[in-house]
């Protein structure tokens, strides 16, 4: 009768994140997982190849997780077009008034721009792995387009699909230069860095709408 396994794929990158979270990419180690799931580090290598694929793993899962959670909050459309059920919006409303589109457009904006915040403050070492320049990632293009689907979706309706991955890079940037100034300990001058990143998060936003006339 065959050995039973004693782990699975997921259970070793769910303790691959434990780790990161609470030892940074330095404690994030094969024996150190395998410890975790409680087999030798030997035993790992005949699911995953080497750290750096490891690395791999555990950065698209939180890709992924962070996909689900701005997709959760994306608003739902039908043929391109917001849906009047999730925006209460009429037929007259949504052809005569552009900026009322434009507005819940940008709301949806500061919803994924929260769900972003939200995530890197939950899971700093995680975030850092997939957005800090130089990390050990190695993800894959696909992993990334997937996940930023919700992102892309609503820069399109706001700023049109000819400009839709340019206002996306420019929300993300933003957002990155933000939250990681935010998690270093860079904003030293006081005030209410909530309502700072509100303020950034609107301007972005409205910036982005297309100009009336």
């Amino acid at each position: 009768m065959p050995t039973p396994e004693r782990t699975s794929l997921d259970a070793i990158v769910a303790a691959g994140r434990d780790i990161l979270e609470a030892e940074g990419l330095g404690g994030l180690t094969m024996q150190a997982v395998a410890e975790r799931v409680g087999v030798r580090a030997p035993s790992l290598y005949k699911r995953v190849r080497n750290r750096s694929d490891l690395v791999r793993l555990i950065a698209a899962s939180a890709v992924a997780e962070l996909g689900r959670r701005l997709d959760a909050e994306t608003v739902p459309v039908a043929g391109g077009v917001r849906s009047r059920e999730a925006t209460g919006a009429t037929d007259a409303s949504a052809s005569t008034d552009a900026s009322a589109s434009s507005g819940a457009e940008a709301a949806e904006v500061a919803r994924l721009a929260r769900v972003v915040r939200r995530f890197a403050h939950e899971q700093p070492a995680s975030y850092r792995l997939v957005f800090s320049p130089g990390e050990e990632s190695g993800l894959e293009v696909e992993t990334l387009r997937e996940a930023s689907a919700p992102l892309l979706a609503v820069a399109s309706r706001l700023a049109g699909p000819d400009h839709a991955l340019d206002a996306a890079r420019t929300l993300t940037a933003w957002i990155t230069g933000f939250v990681s100034m935010e998690l270093s300990g860079a904003f030293r001058l006081g005030g209410d860095v909530d309502r700072a990143f509100e303020f950034g998060v609107d301007r972005i936003a409205a910036a982005l709408a297309p100009r009336s006339g």
